[in-house]
């Protein structure tokens, strides 16, 4: 290798790492603003934005959870989280099993346009389905919403299982089979435990996207003992319009429980999201 050669590849190097490090430096500056933020008094939010505290005051985050309504209101996203989460997870690996492993008529064209789904934005279907909660009188409902979350999760669910579910050796299923497994039996048995880290992935990567939801929470849960706990963090924020430290010191405790799912979950995080990707 010529010293050009050498040269080019070290510039190839250097060109790589800085654009790795510049994009975990812009991940990470959100995250380093709502935390140095929320330890902040509003006088030195306001003389210097982006700079650490001076000392840590402590006092937003008693702001932030004054009152009852805090822990109401992280009890309704934990059970929104929870039941959507768990419910859309079951119907994602019943269907996925059946798209990857079974033979059926409008197969294909089932799957594609579950697919189609994907592309659609939740907030073109917030009038359909406002209309229609309110004829089925789910509105203001933990069910309702649940339902609603179920199906915006589901599509993409379906096609992640489906792929990873279609990674697995048949061989494994035909000899479960000659077992005397059923089909039931080879997805508890065989398929979910091989699918541990496409399991946990879609738990990690769902909960995070229903718990951070803001759109349909604030449409469809409008009494106040039903808010969640983003929408609570949101009107926090519009009454203390410069108190802006207070909703920092909400939001960092909304992140924990979703950090604790992650860091639970981050050693199959990585496996679940590339196993589906070849064969």
């Amino acid at each position: 290798m010529n010293r050009r050669d050498l040269f080019l590849r070290w510039i190839g190097v250097i060109i790589r790492q800085g654009s790795v490090f510049l994009a975990t430096l812009l991940s990470l500056f959100p995250v380093y603003f709502m935390t140095v933020s929320a330890f902040k008094t509003r006088a030195e939010y306001i003389a210097d934005k982006w700079g650490p505290p001076n000392s840590l005051y402590w006092a937003n985050f008693t702001t932030a959870v004054a009152g009852e309504k805090f822990f109401i209101r992280f009890a309704n996203s934990a059970i929104l989280t929870v039941g959507s989460v768990a419910v859309s997870l079951i119907v994602a690996c019943l269907a996925a099993y059946a798209f990857a492993r079974m033979e059926f008529p409008g197969k294909r064209t089932l799957f594609n346009l579950i697919l189609s789904l994907m592309v659609v934005p939740p907030v073109v279907m917030v009038v359909p389905l406002f209309v229609s909660m309110v004829r089925w009188g789910l509105v203001n409902s933990y069910t309702g919403t649940t339902l609603i979350y179920i199906g915006l999760l589901l599509p993409f669910s379906i096609y992640m299982m489906t792929n990873f579910f279609r990674t697995i050796p048949w061989e494994i299923i035909e000899a479960a089979r000659i077992d005397g497994c059923s089909s039931f039996g080879v997805l508890w048995r065989i398929m979910m435990p091989l699918s541990a880290p496409a399991l946990i992935t879609l738990i990690v990567v769902n909960a995070l996207w229903v718990w951070n939801e803001l759109l349909i929470a604030l449409v469809f849960m409008q009494k106040d003992e039903l808010k969640t706990l983003m929408v609570g963090i949101a009107a926090l924020r519009s009454r203390n319009y410069v108190d802006i430290p207070a909703t920092m010191a909400g939001l960092l405790i909304a992140t924990i429980p979703i950090l604790v799912v992650y860091m639970f979950g981050q050693r199959y995080f990585i496996r679940g999201l590339t196993g589906g990707a070849v064969k």
